[in-house]
């Protein structure tokens, strides 16, 4: 009940982030989500593709000298409401997890909200959340958000 989510390592210099879309979007790559952190010499892009475009992605990345990865991320259904995010990082916390990274995932029809996340201990991760009564987008869903 993993996602997809492709990494790229870029440097930390003025065009570097309009380069890598240009290069995505030169192959019809159509990025749903993207996150950026940096530290002072370089940044880390976590974006969340289509399925069927993340073989094509990496190629054009690749291709381009990017340094990129394809990992697995938890997306997690909240409740849209205050406390809504407390809430699931109150189960991470009592079960001594710890979030590595979290970014906002598209609010879905039903009015939810979806966390993307990388946890301490992915996979005991996952069945905590879904022992919990989590609702864990899969891949399939999330390539329909």
């Amino acid at each position: 009940m993993f996602i997809k989510q492709i990494s790229v390592f870029l440097e930390n210099m003025p065009g570097t982030l309009r380069e890598l879309t240009a290069v995505l979007g030169s192959g019809n790559v159509d990025i749903r989500e993207i996150s950026v952190a940096d530290t002072h010499a370089f940044g880390i892009v976590r974006m969340i593709l289509r399925s069927d475009d993340i073989d094509r992605a990496m190629a054009l990345l690749k291709g381009a000298g990017y340094t990129a990865r394809v990992n697995h991320v938890i997306c997690a259904e909240i409740d849209d409401r205050p406390n809504g995010l407390c809430n699931l990082l109150t189960i991470i916390e009592r079960e001594k997890l710890s979030v590595e990274y979290m970014y906002s995932f598209r609010r879905n029809v039903s009015g939810h909200a979806n966390m993307v996340l990388r946890l301490s201990e992915q996979e005991r991760g996952l069945a905590v959340l879904q022992a919990y009564g989590v609702r864990v987008i899969d891949q399939e869903e999330a390539d329909n958000l």
